[in-house]
């Protein structure tokens, strides 16, 4: 784009992103880079896997349940990954870790951070997508 916005201001031409990238895909001219992304979830491993508890649950109030993921974040060196415990019903991060693999240890320390600082979990539910590491 920078090199093209010379030309553009010489020929008093005002083009945004979106309008180039329109005029690119219409002459079949856009190329898209391959989107490379890390998995962070593996649903199909042989361990015991719980039904949902939360599925018809009416949440109401905070640290009734909890919900759990990890995300990836990539970096010049590769990819980290995120595990996030959040609080369903005020949607606050309540714990969260930082790693450099997906190994079980970063959902562990999210946890532990989450149930820390946590004042009342009394009959609380902790949620996840499934994954391995849960």
């Amino acid at each position: 784009m920078k090199s093209l916005n010379q030309d553009f201001e010489k020929q008093q031409l005002k083009v945004g992103r979106d309008t180039l990238f329109n005029v690119l895909r219409e002459h079949k001219m856009l190329t898209l880079r391959k989107k490379y992304s890390a998995r962070t979830t593996n649903s199909y491993h042989r361990l015991y896997k719980y039904n949902s508890s939360i599925k018809d649950l009416k949440v109401n109030r905070p640290n009734q349940v909890w919900v759990s993921d990890i995300t990836y974040i990539r970096t010049v060196k590769g990819f980290c990954y995120l595990a996030l415990i959040t609080d369903m019903y005020s949607r606050k991060i309540v714990g969260y870790d930082l790693s450099d693999s997906l190994e079980l240890k970063g959902c562990v320390r999210a946890l532990n951070k989450a149930i820390y600082q946590a004042k009342d979990i009394k009959g609380l539910i902790h949620h996840s997508d499934r994954g391995i590491q849960y």
